[in-house]
């Protein structure tokens, strides 16, 4: 039974005003908004159980451990991984894509190949900008098309025995197309031994996560677009492949022996998760993941597509509306602009006068918006406790910002 006044009733954010309006919150894939269970677990660990774990053999410390370990369980069997000692705790998706860029640094040479796409966030492209620098590998970039949509034909032109890593989102955070990931990483084990890495900070707060069945080697994701705090997130990767690799950072935690001649690395997880843990914010995310399984993935993946089919009818009903990737399969997001306006934020700034939270600007996707020739758009983004009747509002003050700038 789906509910959504009783979904709302769980965040409390939601009864505010901004601005002396109702507050309308719609830029969740920047961040979402936390669940009272979800922060009433923050408020606990600090009220209760606050102690480092892994490390001391006194109540708290032990009790907090198996606080923590308990949750990467939950999001082992969330992502459906082989193992929990794959699923490594870090404080967001971009930090999990440096990690694996920094790892595979000695996996690549001079005039290998990392492949990516035109749809990437910055997170996505950086990380692979910087390890070229260090090895002279290239980067090969698959275009898209007027829609937004990837020509996989020139994936099949760049897989190589040069190609060494291929890495893409599952989901566009500018545009919310959903990319045909399974069809790349299967031409990519089909015609190259590349590294398979998958961002998935758009997809894993609205989709169902199988990396077993996807066969990536690698898959990120945020906890904070989840519905947890912020500072969390989480890098899987294959036991084997995360064994041979060395480790990012060296400190505490991530030690077998530390001697001044020399020192031996832990097992996994721990040989990733060097220095004290956001141990709060890990807990949480267990709680984030319990709470989007007791509303049901498959629940809040239907709703999220019908109020995305619902904005997008209701903008494309006026006159001078853009929507970017309209023809695309996407999910959780509209993209936008208003005809005749060079600047997003007015528009946004608009809309906040009216309690409306939208993302405007490039969204860290300049190549994006390069392509599109513009400067960037109006991104509104859904979740699991959005409303039409709040979309009927988004409309709305779209309405008054044409007027206002037309």
């Amino acid at each position: 039974m789906f509910d959504i006044q009783e979904i709302r009733s769980q965040f409390s954010i939601l009864d505010r005003e901004v601005n002396g309006k109702p507050l309308v919150y719609l830029d969740n894939a920047a961040t979402s908004q936390k669940p009272n269970s979800v922060l009433e677990v923050c408020h606990a660990y600090y009220t209760e159980l606050n102690a480092n774990v892994h490390r001391g053999i006194h109540t708290l410390s032990q009790l907090a451990t198996e606080e923590m370990e308990l949750s990467r369980r939950k999001i082992q069997k969330f992502i459906n991984a082989e193992h929990d000692f794959e699923v490594i705790f870090t404080k967001g998706t971009t930090e999990g894509l440096n990690l694996i860029a920094y790892i595979l640094t000695q996996k690549l040479q001079k005039d290998d190949e990392i492949i990516i796409s035109y749809l990437e966030h910055h997170s996505n492209i950086v990380p692979w900008q910087m390890l070229c620098e260090r090895t002279g590998a290239k980067l090969r970039v698959i275009p898209i098309d007027e829609n937004g949509i990837l020509q996989l034909d020139y994936l099949d032109q760049f897989l190589s025995e040069k190609t060494k890593i291929v890495s893409v989102n599952q989901v566009s955070n500018a545009l919310g197309i959903v990319n045909p990931i399974e069809e790349i990483i299967a031409k990519t084990r089909k015609n190259s031994d590349a590294y398979i890495v998958i961002d998935g900070a758009q997809s894993a707060p609205h989709f169902n996560i199988d990396v077993q069945k996807l066969d990536c080697d690698f898959f990120v994701f945020s906890g904070h677009k989840m519905y947890a705090p912020m500072g969390t997130g989480i890098l899987y990767g294959k036991r084997e492949i995360l064994e041979a690799l060395p480790p990012f950072h060296g400190g505490g935690e991530m030690i077998a022996t530390c001697s001044f001649e020399g020192t031996t690395y832990a097992g996994l997880p721990f040989k990733y998760e060097a220095g004290t843990p956001n141990v709060g914010g890990n807990i949480a995310l267990g709680a984030a993941v319990d709470f989007m399984e007791k509303v049901g993935r498959e629940n809040i993946q239907n709703h999220e597509n019908a109020l995305l089919e619902y904005a997008q009818r209701h903008l494309l009903e006026l006159e001078g509306i853009k929507i970017y990737g309209e023809k695309a399969k996407r999910t959780g997001v509209v993209s936008f602009n208003l005809e005749g306006v060079g600047i997003s934020s007015d528009v946004g700034m608009i809309l906040d006068k009216m309690g409306i939270a939208v993302r405007t600007g490039h969204h860290c996707t300049q190549p994006i918006m390069n392509f599109f020739n513009i400067a960037g758009t109006v991104r509104a983004s859904f979740a699991v406790y959005n409303t039409f009747e709040e979309i009927d509002i988004l409309v709305e003050g779209v309405k008054k910002a044409q007027r206002m700038l037309s």
